[in-house]
């Protein structure tokens, strides 16, 4: 497993350092949003923003994935369940909205890059295990 250094981001940092935040411009007290930056690895921001397209249907695990569940720990289960919950709730809320498909999708890859963030600073031993399964 290869190791970095990922205290150097924060959970709402790691959105803006793979180009997942909205550009900007200010001046005075005027403040006009564009659109996302695009900075960054480009490969990472491709990868979040396909995983997230994948979090707008319900969530329902089908046979494979409840098979490498039975391997993982149940922390490690638990707090994927609950991710996968999370994004996908994000995306009914952005849905009722009425928000953009395309849009609602790049605010859900920048969640989806702050819960990755979230699990590469957790205590390596459950990492892991996860990784081994």
């Amino acid at each position: 497993m290869l190791k970095h250094d990922w205290s150097r981001f924060t959970g709402t940092s790691i959105g803006s350092y793979v180009g997942l935040v909205p550009s900007e411009y200010s001046s005075g007290a005027s403040r006009v949003q564009g659109s996302i930056t695009k900075t960054g690895d480009g490969h990472a921001r491709m990868l979040l923003v396909e995983a997230a397209w994948h979090h707008q249907k319900p969530y329902r695990p089908g046979k494979a994935m409840r098979e490498r569940w039975d391997l993982a720990p149940a922390a490690a289960r638990a707090r994927g369940d609950a991710g996968n919950r999370r994004l996908h709730a994000r995306w009914v809320r952005f849905n009722e909205r009425g928000k953009w498909h395309v849009i609602a999708n790049v605010a859900v890859a920048r969640e989806l890059a702050g819960w990755c963030w979230s699990l590469a600073v957790m205590p390596d031993e459950p990492l892991d295990l996860l990784v081994a399964s």
